[in-house]
């Protein structure tokens, strides 16, 4: 059995006024109507229970008027029965009230519980039968046989009607359903990629962590294997000097921990560059990179393109420094054994990630043959890991190379 749900809707509205409004018009206009042709179709005996039916039946209206917004399921019941019957008896003294009684076809699945809503419409249908066939009670066997194949056809036609109304009923329904599934649908769909989206940050944050790591090890590991070292031995030179008795040798224990002093200087400042590159310091990856092509173009007598893309925002230092290292890596590659007569360098900064090109025309290599890729590829790889990125080479013999890189953007404030 269906079971029928009010919601409020805009495109309601209007036929929520016609129930409210409709039976009391309708009936202005039946009585009306019946005045003006009382003559005709009444004998002055039913004027009296005619004019006290229709006070009725405008006393009810006036009631369903003032209190029918606010009533339930009974009331809705009772008053449509009643105004059935009052119908059903102005119909029968002046056949011009089916106008009044008419009103049933519209309203009976709203004012009616579902099993009694056809029954409403059969009565609705025997008032207007009547009316149809002359007025009631028919005056011969012929009206009567026309009353009721009236009636069988006003039955036939609201019971259709109303089969209609109860299909379309079943298709709002679905589609209220459906479009609730949607939006339900939509909501997780939603909070997925909400989800997703923040355990992308989650994971490249963690794989920063990871290579942040891993860069403290390697500096470890480097000053361990060459400060260090270097300063045991400037000690080890510098006690032997105090020792020797022989100036001659004492000055060749100094001279070399000077050397060793000096090559400890060096070492210093190279692993003070790796980690911010002196290009990055007072520029933007663009700049830097735009000033890293044009030495390098000038350098090994190559031309060069640089070109940047998209809107540019301020980088995170870790994240300039992996690009220009790679870019750096990718162009010595090139410089050192593409043999290419042009490059092209690009820059693009996307939604949500970073990615610089490096392309030559140059001899290009063999990859399933090198499928490491050769020429530093390992190093460039790895630097992009460490950012959360990757690296991915395109080449064949005789047909250039192309160095692409992307790494998940992280502004320089958002770091910060």
């Amino acid at each position: 059995m269906l079971e029928r749900v009010t919601t409020a809707h805009p495109s309601d509205e209007p036929w929520d006024r016609f129930y409210m409004w409709g039976p009391s018009t309708l009936l202005v206009v039946a009585a009306i109507v019946s005045a003006a042709t009382a003559t005709l179709v009444m004998t002055p005996a039913e004027y009296v229970p005619a004019s006290a039916s229709a006070v009725a039946a405008v006393c009810w209206e006036g009631w369903w008027l003032r209190y029918g917004g606010a009533a339930g399921p009974t009331a809705r019941a009772v008053y449509f029965t009643v105004r059935t019957a009052v119908a059903f008896a102005l119909s029968w003294f002046n056949p011009f009230f089916a106008f009044y009684a008419c009103m049933g076809y519209f309203d009976a699945h709203r004012m009616l519980p579902e099993r009694w809503a056809r029954a409403g419409i059969f009565a609705t249908a025997l008032s207007l039968a009547g009316s149809q066939s002359g007025g009631l009670p028919p005056k011969s066997p012929m009206m009567w046989v026309g009353f009721g194949a009236l009636f069988v056809i006003n039955a036939s036609i609201a019971t259709v009607m109303f089969r209609m109304g109860e299909r379309d009923q079943v298709l709002a329904e679905e589609r209220i359903d459906s479009i609730a599934e949607l939006e339900r649908t939509n909501r997780l769909l939603a909070q997925a990629l909400s989800e997703n989206k923040a355990l992308h940050a989650q994971l490249v944050l963690r794989a920063r962590e990871a290579g942040i790591d891993d860069e403290r090890r390697r500096l470890a590991a480097e000053i361990h294997d060459t400060l260090a070292q270097d300063l045991t031995g400037i000690v080890t030179q510098l006690q032997a000097s105090q020792d020797a008795v022989d100036p001659v040798v004492a000055r060749r224990h100094v001279d070399r921990a000077q050397a060793l002093a000096r090559r400890s200087l060096g070492g210093a400042r190279r692993s003070v560059q790796n980690l911010v590159p002196q290009a990055l310091e007072q520029s933007s990856l663009g700049d830097a990179l735009a000033q890293v092509v044009a030495t390098w173009s000038a350098e090994f007598g190559v031309r060069a393109e640089f070109t940047v893309t998209g809107t540019v925002v301020p980088l995170h230092d870790e994240l300039g420094a992996t690009l220009l290292r790679i870019t750096q890596e990718a162009l010595t590659n090139v410089g050192k054994h593409a043999a290419a007569e042009r490059v092209g360098v690009t820059v693009s900064y996307m939604d949500d990630e970073v990615s610089v090109d490096v392309r030559d025309d140059g001899c290009g290599f063999d990859a399933a043959a090198d499928p490491a890729g050769g020429f530093g590829l390992r190093g460039m790889q790895s630097r992009a890991a460490r950012m959360g990125g990757t690296v991915n080479i395109e080449t064949e013999p005789g047909g250039g190379t192309a160095v692409s890189v992307r790494v998940p953007l992280e502004r320089e404030e958002a770091a910060s």
